[in-house]
């Protein structure tokens, strides 16, 4: 072999190097593999050869071990070591070894050996460092093993070493280093944000590498998106993490990265489970183990088989015929096997498992063994650790019949989780975390319900409620951070759903602007979540708060934690429980009569049909009226209701039913949310705003109702003037067709003369419209999440701080729709209350006219 060719494997290495580092390991062990052929073998010691050839199998090794085996991976380092024999000791040699050492120590990490990979990153380190301060050796090598060795601490647990080591690697990030460096250590601070709790934290620095990525290092974007999954999964955002992760394992299969692409299964196992997937958990999880196995990673191996536990826990408590088999055993098992391996966390949620499947079997005493084995989650544990572990000392106390003990175990975790939801940046991730509670909360409310008998005990179940339920609307919004780059996006957005709607009206393909603006989508999330905290928490209210707000008012909470429908009536300083019938019965009337309602909708339906279906309509609401209300006459009282809905009952067009019609009604999130808004201060002095979107005439009607109204029509209603004219109004009323997103209640829309205004957008007007009236569309619609938590456009502007929203829950005609807001608003205009103004609108025709309060009314 000639000069030229030690000097071709030269290039060859660096080459690699820089492929490697950006997520292509194939290409780099292909390059390192050619590099090899190019060098001589070594007959005597030659310096440079060895050195070269030392380096090329170092950088194998970690390429090996990502495509292929840990065990190739070592092997590929073991002949390093060999050759660094033959050297003389000096700096150059010390660079050398800390290289080897610390490629050994990554190796092991990503088998699963924390312990070991932080031992040989100890000693590479002073190697590295020995060999620099002679002026051998190579800076971003030393840098880059300051960074896995924070990746090792990190997943040991340990974030204050983590931390040191971050800040030591982006100090040391001068000349000589690869700038995609600082990038990989800003990701490892989001690791380190998503340990101790911190989810905007964590996406937020995810978000800056994600930046750098896309500029130096596309290929690292999978990865990225893998850890931003997690994150979701920890801010309880299922749906929104199965995205993230998905668009990860493509990514991954195509480059044949090996251990992320099955650490991203066991992710996505995990958001199948809190999405209810449980069947398409089990396969996920069982793929994720297959490849850990080919891989010799026994740790991440029993990891992916703690992932499908849990959902087969899931399927055995929930009563599925799949989980009929799972027992305790199994699970225990799983427990000791993970913590020989030294995984703590893992552990003790395997151990957990065991104790709900023991109990689930009617075996308090196996389960009070089996928690006397599980110690507190450490710090750093998951949120959803926590409340396991708050849940299994529950349902420990209420089989040995010690429900006050059960009912301060679910207090102190719900409080917890309160802490936790304080901190979150962005509507959603508030939102989200709900889930984490969901089985607490459920569990605290059914055993309160169980044995209520008087006032006293619907006091505490109202107080619960409280405690369970829509905390999201109890955020006081902090003023928003100004973002030009999420600016330009959302205008992107909107943008791209007009282009939408026009190759979809000219019967071309939309496919390729769906795919980009659902991508968009996602980033608009992700740069809403790197803000500050969502929003100042206000106090829940107490029940005795609640009665004394209502004044002359009657509140109905209801709430159906299991199979059963109840509601806690407040009228006059006095609290009553009624139970009601079964919730799927409740929830399949209300279905139905949403269908009906939909069909009966067009202005022109044929007469003989609309007689049909304003027949099945009205047996309907009389049958849910019969269920829902006349159980409670003699509770309600005379005046306005304020109803608030449990999940399924959240569409219903109230004043359809008949105990209701031409009664005011107001139907808030929350007890404490309508307390709030009924304090909140009356905007007086602000402009009334009409605006009318594209393909709907003026309403004429309401300008002779409002002479002084700012008018915004045709041109003029764009979403940056309307979002302006909503600044400070004291009404805002929209005429313009709408769109519910189901799957991202936050991009649910209006439809104006420059595209549509999204619900995230309304989030960002600094002082919200008092009162607004959204006419031609059904956008009280919402997606009910745990929690009660419901969230649409609708619920989006109550969020932001508007006292009243007045929307449909069905589609609704246009003539039906300009006479009932003609009615309303003569009535507002004359001094009634929204609710009463909306009452007496809608009673004329409440089939056809399927308007709600929401708010204060």
């Amino acid at each position: 072999m000639t000069a030229g060719g030690v000097e071709l494997a030269r290039a060859l290495h660096q080459q690699a190097v820089v492929t490697a580092s950006g997520a292509d390991p194939a290409e780099a062990a292909r390059l390192l593999r050619r590099a090899l052929r190019e060098l001589p073998e070594i007959d005597s010691v030659d310096t440079e050869l060895v050195s070269l050839r030392t380096k090329v199998l170092a950088t194998l090794a970690l390429a090996e071990t990502e495509t292929g085996s840990i065990a190739g991976g070592l092997v590929h380092l073991d002949t390093a070591e060999s050759l660094l024999a033959e050297l003389p000791r000096n700096p150059g040699r010390a660079a050398l070894q800390g290289l080897v050492t610390g490629q050994r120590g990554i190796v092991l990490l990503r088998g699963g050996r924390t312990d070991d990979a932080v031992a040989h990153f100890d000693a590479a380190i002073p190697l590295l460092e020995r060999g620099l301060a002679a002026g051998a050796g190579d800076p971003a090598v030393l840098a880059r093993t300051l960074m896995n060795r924070a990746l090792a601490h990190l997943a040991a647990g340990r974030p204050a070493p983590a931390r040191r080591d971050l800040q030591r690697c982006i100090a040391q990030a001068v000349d000589g280093v690869p700038p995609i460096v600082p990038a990989k250590a800003r990701h490892n601070l989001g690791d380190l944000a998503q340990l101790v709790g911190d989810v905007p934290g964590a996406l937020r620095h995810y978000e800056l590498a994600g930046d750098a990525y896309a500029a130096l290092a596309p290929g690292m974007l999978p990865r990225l998106r893998l850890d931003q999954g997690r994150a979701l999964l920890a801010a309880g955002l299922a749906d929104e993490a199965a995205r993230h992760l998905d668009e990860a394992m493509d990514s991954l299969r195509d480059k044949r990265i090996g251990q992320d692409l099955a650490e991203a299964e066991v992710s996505r196992a995990a958001a199948a489970i809190l999405a209810g997937d449980l069947a398409g958990a089990v396969r996920l999880a069982g793929s994720a183990r297959q490849r850990f196995l080919r891989r010799g990673n026994l740790a991440w191996a029993e990891v992916a088989a703690l992932t499908r536990m849990r959902a087969r826990a899931v399927q055995a408590l929930t009563g599925q015929a799949a989980g009929r088999r799972v027992g305790p055993e199994p699970a225990r098992e799983l427990a000791d096997r993970l913590s020989a391996l030294g995984l703590v966390d893992e552990a003790l949620l395997a151990r957990m498992m065991a104790v709900r499947l023991a109990l689930r079997r009617g075996s308090a005493t196996a389960a009070e063994e089996l928690l006397a084995d599980v110690r507190p989650p450490r710090r750093t544990a998951p949120m959803d650790h926590q409340m396991l572990y708050r849940l299994c000392h529950a349902e420990l106390a209420v089989a040995h019949g010690e429900t006050r003990k059960a009912l301060a175990q679910a207090r102190t975790g719900l409080a917890e989780l309160e802490r936790v939801r304080d901190r979150m940046g962005g509507l959603d991730l508030v939102c989200g975390t709900a889930v984490h509670g969901r089985a607490l909360g459920r569990l605290a409310v059914g055993i309160v319900l169980e044995g209520a008998r008087g006032a006293a005990d619907a006091r505490r179940l109202l107080a619960w409620q409280e405690r369970t339920r829509a905390q999201v609307y109890r955020y006081e919004p902090l003023p928003v951070i100004d973002d030009p780059l999420l600016a330009d996006r959302v205008a992107e957005v909107r943008t791209l759903l007009r282009a939408i709607q026009v190759a979809r009206l000219e019967g071309r393909s939309s496919a390729a602007l769906e795919r980009r603006c659902e991508t968009l989508q996602r980033e608009v999330s992700r740069l809403g979540w790197r803000t500050s905290r969502w929003g100042r928490p206000r106090p829940m209210r107490s029940p005795e708060e609640i009665a004394d707000a209502l004044g002359d008012r009657t509140l109905v909470s209801f709430s159906g934690p299991g199979k059963e429908l109840a509601a806690v009536v407040v009228h006059s300083g006095r609290t009553s429980l009624v139970r009601l019938g079964a919730v799927a019965d409740a929830a399949e009337i209300a279905r139905q009569l949403h269908a009906d309602l939909d069909v009966l909708a067009p202005d022109h339906l044929p007469a003989r049909l609309a007689a049909s279906v304003q027949a099945s309509a009205r047996k309907r609401a009389e049958t849910l009226d019969e269920l829902l209300f006349r159980p409670l006459a003699g509770a309600l009282g005379g005046g306005e209701l304020v109803l608030v809905p449990h999940g399924p009952l959240y569409p219903v067009p109230w004043a359809a039913l008949p105990s209701l019609r031409g009664r005011p009604v107001s139907v808030a999130p929350s007890a404490s949310t309508w307390t709030d808004a009924a304090s909140r201060h009356r905007a007086s002095d602000g402009p009334t705003v009409l605006v009318t979107g594209p393909h709907l005439p003026e309403s004429s009607d309401l300008r002779s109702i409002y002479p002084d109204a700012v008018v915004l029509k045709e041109n003029r209603a764009a979403a940056g003037a309307v979002l302006a004219a909503m600044d400070g109004a004291r009404l805002v009323h929209v005429d313009a067709h709408g769109t519910h997103v189901r799957a991202n209640a936050m991009f649910s829309r209006l439809e104006l003369a420059d595209g549509p205004l999204l619900a995230h957008e309304t989030s960002h007007v600094d002082s919200p419209p008092e009162h607004v009236v959204l006419a031609a569309c059904e956008l009280a619609l919402a997606h009910i999440r745990p929690g009660d938590e419901a969230l649409g456009f609708a619920g989006a502007l109550l969020v932001g701080g508007s006292r009243t929203v007045v929307a449909a829950v069905t589609r609704v005609g246009h003539r039906a729709a300009a006479a009932t807001m003609y009615d309303y608003h003569r009535r507002l205009a004359a001094g009634a209350t929204p609710a009463a103004a909306l009452a007496a609108a809608v009673a004329v025709d409440p089939l056809r006219r399927p308007f709600i309060c929401l708010g204060a009314g």
